[in-house]
């Protein structure tokens, strides 16, 4: 039996796993860390070491061939194993998505990518979901690191915002093993960025798409800047420095003149920002990237490397949604809306590494920046029959959200004889803005209020009864620093003892502030203006139009979690096909959620949860015939609230459409684990495997939705006693050779067919005398947790069934690919219903997508690789919704509608 990898430095698998499919070297290297050498790919050719298009074998041997691994915390370096397979000789469950797996799938980020591998599912906003667990239960990391995120209602990042681009290979772990993060719910997906290429290369990408519901269809924008098509402000959304001063004053708004307000008022930006303009055909989406590499000698054994790549993009979305609302769910809709929403998403991003080789010695520095910034204008009309029965209103909104990311690693793996030490270390940077969220809300009715005479005129009357005008701006900055230190001594063949410690230090610091307008009795005929002209300086200074502050007491918080971790690990094999990998992992962590007393009212609300944690793992593997093994593992995990979870100041998400509150009570959940696993590895690259899982959460963190009678929804969260979740895995790769068909075409050929199934079920458990504690509890017993759970209902996010299938023609001499994509989710809950009324429920079903890649020589014997994509082909719809027998309320329900996407890449 091939021994077992460590998987602690399994997190530094990089390019000996990818293979951009236009090169001479699989993968703009050949290897991993930057000196390794895969044998079996393409070889060289030419001066620049050029050589013919990778074929499918290529790069699958890129992934699969003798490779060099390196995995931090282990001196373990396979070369000419008899075990290529990454997955069969790590000592835990793994998926590892290689560039190969990337590319065939055609997703343009890795979140799309990694809803193909089995018991994963993606929800909107790019959030991975572990085996039907919430995207709270799953951990991302970069090359080993931890990563801020960039999202206020979150502490793990949207992996949309990481294109494929600068992403070598994915690792993902299911199964827990002590040098990870405590932090492991339902398992860890480690991004590995591109490392060093033996030989010089450049490449360069262009594309385009077309999506049937946004492409040449209307749509709604506003002009914002001249620099928006960049994705970067010019300043103009810059908070004024009368309204800073004011905020920074430490006054609260009511009791500031009204005179300063007014001046306040009249420096915001107005017409730019505020007027929404139909546009009758919006135009297609493009993208365009460029990477780089080259590698030279140093010394008599030492090689120095650098890669680069940076791309930029421009995607336009229209959603045409229905959004509505009950207080009872039998008796239909008491609010009904149909907003039309366009979101240009523009997303910069670049990647710098060096890596040096001096024999065993390697040292690698990865710079990754990351940009993606949604412009999104929107108008809504509808009723609420909440507010006033049998009246229409029109809402239109406007809004710039910047999302940015910028991560700095530094890691050495240093050999002697059998001791190896493995460093790292790292820093982080997140940050995201959103200046000048607009909201006019005008209203349109028969049934005047205060005797005014409306008729059938949409008015907004700056008062809040009927119509309202805001804006918001909300800032949120992120810092993190990293360290890890591995240390591994190999005591015989058969025994390695490993230990290591880690740190990370996280600092987030986050402010919305939220300004409405406000008038008394302003005329009929103002009130029916648009917004440049309702709000403008003349109307400020003549009709006395001021400012409130809806922020509440505290519209900043700081966060923190520092947490000092140390392990212990061995893997051992007593026996001749019987390895074992145990461990054991102390964790403290120290976090806290901070309100900042902006109005000095003397009180300064902080939530802190200290705690430590002694985390126990073990993975026994027996290989039964060769090829054959089975996997036992058992582990103690933890899940933290995130940080905008644990303060009671409110968020809107635009995804979802729906405000979010936080909860100060909030407390760590703590999991139990356990999986049984058969793995059949039939050849290089098929397999089938077969598994079952089982988890209990003591105190997980649920979501629950309440509602007003104006139909005003909050979702918030609050822990939930007890759950229990188990479910089985299946996966299959298989090729079928088609060399035996009596046809020049097939000679070459194979069929891929790639599936998995995911069954799962959870329930949480309820009984009498468990209690809970909402966002809004004060004093007194606390509630029952029955009044917010009920039990035996699904855990929140958590599907019954996940279908991956992937059937495809492939060309093993050149690069010729077709595919055909299905992903199948079942219904899943997103928030517990308000009042204990049927839950909210999402509906994924079905996506069917076709990508095919096809290498093509250009005049002048330049290798291109040309790729076509049709997405969502059957026109899958996006629903969530309440039921209660045959009345559905929608939550939010939009077409998707069909991309088509072509691109093109040449390498030089």
């Amino acid at each position: 039996m091939s021994k077992p990898l460590s998987l602690a430095r399994l997190l530094l698998i990089s390019t000996a796993l990818s293979a951009p499919a236009v090169m001479a070297q699989t993968d703009s290297a050949a290897g991993v860390g930057g000196g390794s050498t895969i044998t079996g790919t393409a070889g060289s050719a030419g001066d620049a070491g050029m050589s013919t298009t990778p074929s499918a074998a290529d790069e699958a041997a890129a992934q699969t061939g003798n490779v060099d691994v390196s995995i931090p915390g282990a001196d373990i370096v396979v070369t000419g194993r008899r075990t290529t397979n990454v997955s069969q000789a790590a000592p835990q469950v793994v998926n590892v998505l290689s560039a190969a797996d990337i590319k065939r799938t055609g997703e343009g980020d890795i979140a799309g990518s990694l809803q193909r591998v089995t018991g994963l599912s993606v929800a909107s906003g790019g959030y991975v979901y572990v085996r039907g667990l919430g995207d709270r239960y799953s951990l991302a990391l970069l090359n080993g690191s931890p990563l801020p995120s960039p999202e206020p209602l979150k502490r793990v990042v949207p992996l949309d915002i990481f294109p494929t681009s600068v992403i070598a290979s994915t690792l993902v772990q299911k199964s827990y093993s002590a040098n990870f993060p405590g932090e492991f719910g339902g398992g860890v997906i480690n991004l590995t960025t591109k490392a060093i290429p033996t030989e010089s290369y450049l490449e360069i990408g262009v594309g385009s798409s077309a999506n049937t519901e946004t492409s040449g269809q209307m749509g709604y924008t506003y002009y914002g800047a001249k620099s928006d098509w960049t994705g970067f402000d010019d300043g103009t959304r810059d908070l004024p420095s009368g309204l800073r001063n004011l905020i920074n004053s430490g006054t609260p708004f009511s009791n500031i003149p009204r005179a300063d307000l007014k001046a306040a008022a009249m420096q915001l930006q107005n017409s730019n920002t505020s007027v929404l303009q139909r546009t009758n055909s919006l135009p297609f989406n493009f993208s365009g990237s460029v990477n780089a590499g080259t590698a030279m000698d140093v010394g008599s054994d030492g090689r120095l490397g650098v890669i680069a790549t940076a791309s930029y993009s421009n995607k336009w979305r229209t959603r045409s949604t229905l959004q509505q609302a009950s207080l009872d769910v039998a008796a239909g809709a008491g609010k009904n809306y149909t907003q039309v929403s366009t979101d240009n998403q523009v997303t910069v991003n670049g990647l710098l590494g060096l890596g040096l080789e001096l024999g065993d010695q390697k040292i690698r520095w990865t710079n990754l920046y990351i940009r993606d910034t949604l412009k999104r204008g929107a108008l809504a009309v509808g009723q609420n029959d909440g507010q006033i029965q049998g009246a229409d209103y029109m809402t239109q909104s406007t809004a710039w959200y910047e999302r940015q990311l910028i991560d700095t690693q530094l890691v050495g793996e240093f050999k002697l004889g059998d001791l190896s030490l493995d460093l790292r270390g790292g820093y982080a940077n997140s940050q995201r803005e959103a200046p000048y969220e607009r909201d006019f809300e005008y209203v349109r009715t028969n049934r005047p209020l205060d005797a005014d005479p409306v008729g059938d005129r949409f008015v907004n009357a700056l008062n809040r009864q009927r119509g309202d005008a805001s804006v918001t701006f909300s800032d949120l900055n992120e810092d993190l620093w990293s360290a890890g230190a591995d240390l591994s001594y190999k005591f015989s063949p058969d025994v390695t003892l490993t230990a290591g410690y880690a740190f990370t230090d996280t600092k987030r610091t986050s402010s919305r502030y939220e300004f409405h307008y406000d008038a008394v009795n302003l005329p009929i005929p103002v009130q029916q203006l648009r917004p440049d002209y309702l709000i403008s300086d003349s109307t400020i200074q003549y009709f006395d139009l001021t400012l409130l502050e809806f922020s509440g007491n505290y519209p900043v918080y700081d966060a923190a979690l520092r947490v000092h971790a140390g392990y212990a690990q061995v893997q051992i094999e007593p026996f001749d096909g019987i390895s074992l990998n145990a461990g054991v992992r102390y964790e403290k962590g120290r976090q806290s959620v901070t309100g900042v007393d902006v109005y000095n009212t003397g009180v300064t609300p902080t939530n802190r949860i200290n705690k430590e944690y002694w985390l126990p793992a073990v993975t026994l593997t027996v290989e039964a015939a060769k090829g054959l093994q089975f996997r036992a593992s058992g582990s103690k995990t933890i899940a933290r609230p995130q940080f905008r979870e644990l303060i009671a100041q409110p968020f809107l998400d635009t995804e979802s459409n729906r405000f979010y509150r936080g909860n100060p009570f909030l407390q760590d959940s703590e999991l139990w684990n356990a999986d049984i696993r058969a793995e059949w590895y039939m050849g290089r690259e098929e397999r089938i495997t077969a598994a079952a899982f089982y988890k209990k959460i003591d105190n997980p963190i649920e979501t629950y939705t309440t509602i007003t009678d104006t139909y005003n929804v909050t979702t918030s969260f609050a822990n939930a006693p007890e759950a229990t979740l188990y479910g089985a895995e299946f996966e299959l790769q298989k090729y079928v050779p088609l060399d035996g068909w009596n046809s020049p075409f097939f000679q070459s050929r194979r069929i891929a067919l790639i599936g998995n199934y995911t069954y799962t079920q959870s329930k949480l458990k309820v009984k009498d005398g468990d209690t809970t504690t909402p966002y809004s509890y004060t004093t007194g017993p606390l509630p029952a947790a029955s009044d917010y759970f009920l039990n035996g209902v699904p855990l929140t996010g958590q599907s019954d069934h996940l279908v991956n299938l992937q059937l495809g023609l492939e060309d093993t001499d050149r690069l010729s690919q077709q595919t055909l994509l299905l992903t199948y989710a079942s219904p899943r809950v997103t928030s517990r219903g308000p009042n204990l009324q049927p839950d909210i429920r999402e509906k994924p079903g079905f996506t069917l997508d076709f990508v095919a890649r096809q290498a093509v020589k250009l005049p002048g014997g330049v290798n291109s690789e040309f790729k076509l994509e049709a997405r969502n082909i059957t026109g899958r719809k996006f629903q969530e919704y309440q039921q209660a027998g045959d009345s559905k309320v929608f939550y939010n329900r939009y077409k998707i509608g069909t991309t088509i996407a072509a691109s093109m890449t040449v390498a030089f």
